[in-house]
Order: C-alpha cells, then sequence, then structure tokens
C-alpha cells in the first residue's frame, strides 16, 4: 500500500514540477508531448521519470521477495528513487554547491532510514515489536544524528546569518527545527517508556510532518541578492575559480564535498565505535592500525574536499594528483587498519539460529561468489587498471567532468577500485580467494606495466581528452590546456609508480 502511494506522488510531483516550469495550470501540461520532451530532455525531467520508475518497480516486486538478497536491491531500488531528484535540487550558481547537495542527500536518505524503521513497528505484532525494538531504536539514532547534522549543515548553505530567517522560506526552517526537536524529545520518552503504543504513532506523524515541510523547501530557494556578473565558473561547476595554486593554497583551501565528507565521517563513526567497544571488553585493538585509518580518512577527505580536491576541478595535473591519492595511496592505509576484521569482531551476532545479524550478513556477502568473482586477481586488475583506459580515452572522462554527480561518482570509483586492487594485494582482512604470494608480485608488476604504458600514451597524446571542459572554465592561470594535461600524466606515472613499489 506504502508503495502504492510512493507511485501517486512521484507522479504528482512531476506534473507539479512540470507545471511550475511553464508557470501554468496542471491541466495546461498534461500532453503527451510536453511530458514527453520534460522525461527525455531535462534533466530534472529524467530524475523525476527515473524516480516513478523504481516506485513501480518496487510496488511490483516487493510482494514477491523473500530472502534477504532481493530485499536488499528492492531498497536499494527505493533509495536510489528516492535520492535521484535531489541532485537537482541546488543551482550550482549559488555557491557551496557539493555542501548544499551532498547535506541533502544525506538528510533524505536519514530520514528514510528513520521514518521507514519507526513506521515499521506500526506494522508488527506486539511480539514482533518487542523483538524488533533494541534494533529499530538504534537505526533511529543513527538516523537522526544524520539528519539533524545535515539539515544543519543545508540550512547554512541557504540561508544568511541575518536576513533570511526572517523570510517564509526562513520561517519554514524555524518550524522544521521545531519539529525536529520535538520528535527526538518524544522518542527519548518512547525508549524509556513501557507504553510504545501511545507515542509511537505521534512520533511518526511528526516525521511525516517534517518530511512534508521539506519537499515544500526543495520545491522553493531562499531570496538571493541579484549579482551584477554572472559567474560561468560558478555556474558550471558550483564553485567560484579559484586564485592560482600555490602551496599554501593547495594545502589549506577548503570546499566540502558534502556526500563524500558525510560518508567519511559516518564510516570514522563505526571504526571508532568498534575500537571503543572491543576497549570495553579488555580487548586492546593495535594503535598503529587506528593510526593507519585515520591517515588514509584525512587523505580521502583532502583528496575530495580539501585544497588538492578543490583544484582537481580546474586543473588536469591536479586532477591526477588527486587521481593517485584516492586510488593508490589513501587505499593502502585503510586497507592495513584492517576495517573487515574490526566490524566482524564487533558487529552484533543474530540473537537465535534463525536470525543471521549484521555480523551474520557480512559473513555471508564475504563469502558470496559476486564477492568471490571481485576478489580474482584478474577482475581486481581489470577494474583498476583497465578503467583507465575506459576513463580516459572516451568521451566518458569530459561528461563526468561536467557535472557534479558526474565527478562524485568517479571519486567514489577510483576509491573503490583502490580499495579492491590493495585489498587482494596487501589486504589482512579475510578475503574469499586465497591468492598465492608470487601471483600478488605479478599482479604488481603487472599494474606498474599497464600504468605505465598509460602515462606514456596519455603524456605523448596531442590533443585534449577532456571533451572541452577545461576550455569552457577559461582559468586565467595554467592557460596551456595540453601542456598542463602533458604535465598530469607526467604526475600520475611518477605518483602512481611509488605506492606499488611500496606494496611489493
Amino acid at each position: 500500500m506504502t508503495s502504492g502511494f510512493w507511485i501517486l506522488a512521484a507522479i504528482g510531483n512531476f506534473l507539479a514540477t512540470l507545471a511550475r516550469i511553464f508557470d501554468s495550470p496542471i491541466s495546461e501540461v498534461l500532453k503527451m508531448n510536453v511530458m514527453r520532451s520534460f522525461a527525455t530532455q531535462i534533466t530534472l525531467g529524467r530524475l523525476l521519470t527515473f524516480q516513478i520508475v523504481m516506485a513501480l518497480l518496487v510496488s511490483i516486486l516487493s510482494s514477491r521477495v523473500k530472502k534477504n538478497g532481493g530485499a536488499l536491491w528492492l531498497l536499494i531500488a527505493a533509495l536510489a528513487g528516492a535520492l535521484a531528484p535531489v541532485f537537482e535540487s541546488h543551482s550550482s550558481a549559488l555557491g557551496s554547491h557539493g555542501l548544499a547537495i551532498g547535506s541533502l542527500v544525506i538528510h533524505v536518505l536519514g530520514l528514510s532510514f528513520w521514518i521507514g524503521s519507526v513506521s515499521s513497528l506500526l506494522l508488527m505484532s506486539t511480539e514482533a515489536r518487542a523483538r524488533a525494538f533494541s534494533r529499530v531504536s538504534t537505526i533511529a539514532l543513527w538516523s537522526s544524528t544524520a539528519v539533524v547534522l545535515s539539515g544543519a549543515m543545508n540550512a547554512w548553505t541557504r540561508l544568511r546569518i541575518s536576513q533570511d530567517w526572517f523570510t517564509s522560506y526562513g520561517a519554514l526552517i524555524a518550524v522544521k527545527i521545531t519539529l525536529t526537536i520535538t520528535v527526538l524529545v518524544v522518542a527519548s520518552r518512547i525508549r524509556k517508556s513501557i507504553l510504545v503504543d501511545r507515542f509511537l504513532p505521534f512520533e511518526v506523524s511528526i516525521l511525516f510532518a517534517i518530511m512534508s515541510i521539506g519537499a515544500i523547501l526543495n520545491r522553493f530557494t531562499p531570496v538571493e541578492e541579484v549579482s551584477g556578473s554572472f559567474d560561468k565558473t560558478r555556474e558550471l561547476v558550483g564553485i567560484s575559480m579559484p586564485d592560482a595554486p600555490t602551496l599554501s593554497r593547495v594545502f589549506f583551501e577548503y570546499e566540502a564535498n558534502g556526500l563524500i565528507l558525510g560518508l567519511l565521517i559516518f564510516v570514522t563513526a563505526l571504526y571508532i565505535r568498534g575500537v571503543v567497544a572491543l576497549s570495553r571488553r579488555g580487548v586492546k585493538w593495535p594503535v598503529g592500525r587506528t593510526i593507519s585509518f585515520a591517515i588514509g580518512i584525512s587523505l580521502l577527505d583532502y583528496a575530495t574536499s580539501g585544497g588538492l580536491g578543490l583544484y582537481a576541478h580546474f586543473s588536469f595535473q591536479y586532477h591526477m594528483m588527486a587521481h593517485m591519492v584516492l586510488s593508490m595511496i589513501a587505499p593502502i592505509a585503510i586497507i592495513l587498519s584492517a576495517p573487515i576484521t574490526l566490524a566482524l569482531r564487533t558487529l552484533p551476532i543474530g540473537r537465535d539460529k534463525d536470525e543471521r545479524g549484521i555480523r551474520g550478513l557480512l559473513l555471508s556477502f564475504l563469502h558470496s561468489k559476486p564477492t568471490a568473482l571481485w576478489t580474482h586477481p584478474i577482475i581486481a586488475l581489470a577494474i583498476f587498471d583497465g578503467s583507465l583506459f575506459a576513463l580516459y580515452f572516451t568521451p566518458l572522462f569530459g561528461e563526468l567532468m561536467s557535472s557534479h554527480f558526474g565527478h562524485m561518482v568517479m571519486d567514489l570509483h577510483f576509491i573503490g577500485a583502490g580499495l579492491l586492487f590493495f585489498h587482494v594485494i596487501v589486504g589482512i582482512d579475510p578475503n574469499p580467494r586465497r591468492v598465492h604470494h608470487l601471483v600478488r608480485v605479478v599482479m604488481l608488476l603487472a599494474a606498474m606495466s599497464i600504468h605505465a604504458f598509460f602515462s606514456v600514451a596519455l603524456m605523448s597524446a596531442n590533443s585534449l581528452i577532456d571533451g572541452g571542459y577545461y576550455a569552457l572554465l577559461e582559468r586565467p592561470w595554467a592557460t596551456d590546456l595540453l601542456s598542463d594535461q602533458k604535465v598530469g600524466a607526467a604526475i600520475g606515472w611518477a605518483m602512481g609508480e611509488i605506492p606499488i613499489v611500496v606494496a611489493l
């Protein structure tokens, strides 16, 4: 039934958005050619159409899914549909685009888990509710924390400190804050009270009110002062053109990528929680592993939100530096921190023989056929080095660089490919496939050779590979784009060989 409501809401949102764009009643945009053009030619229209398709898919398949694996894929489809339009909810011309979009994605994600987990209690029997209550409370705690922090960040990006709070947009933000505080108080009472049936519907009602206000806020933006000049760079990238890079700027500038920053904060919180849990049991987790994890996370943040990540948007040589840090340097530090081992030692187990628990689900994933396939040396090497050619020697690179979402996907791919490759090579965590030491050495030598060939090919190129992206930026420094590309290729070659040699 809930999926049916989602379908109707998604269709209504599609039509309301189209009517708002044309500044016309919904009845006037109910024309097949108008709706088809919006759904196929406009980015926002494509995302809203994707949301409708995901709602239909979840509605059709939800009653047919009987296993955890199928339920997980349906959850991913539902979250993808819910989050898709969020990526077009903030104009890049307003600035702080990465922080605004990222914080809103986390906000919607956290609210989805919060509402979904608490609402599920209402649908359970008394016995099942008592059994699930502690798990739902944990989910609600993490979700509510994410909602509050991400909501604060998003409000900060959209409202100026003084006057915007006195607009209608600011008033809605104030109401949302008040309701959030109220629901946190109610949730706290529920966790301490035996009268769950009395307070739970009230908590769910407030959560839906918060979600409704969020939907209204998402359709409008606070009043912006009209600038006398058009910032082309900020329109394209979401960030104003920085000054020419210097050592201090590259090291100390910071432009937050909200989604990746939130992800790093989340995994750091999980790691710290795991270490603390072991400490309470009297088990000492190696300090070196914790330091290694901190180094890896810091490098990832620096290459995505720090000065290196900032200039990676504007110069190919800095992009290549960030690429090497994300895929070759930071992953080694994270892999050596043994995060999977820590998770297996601290995650909750099933409460009886019929319940796997989170630890059981992780073990099942680690021993699954897809995981065994991904960790095959040839597959890991192909993803790690083969994707270089697919990215940089096709139009894909220019297309990904031209959008905030594409750039983020590229960064996440670099991180994932590096973690997978070095997990196979130097990993100390459990691996479903035992790889002989000699095979690892051969993999490293092959990776060095392929990377060297790629770098030489890129250095020898006499044409730009960015599809015109860097030329559109019209940066006032490092104006020789081909020279910048060749320097980036040389830097990539040099930086890429060092971690591989260290891994040997």
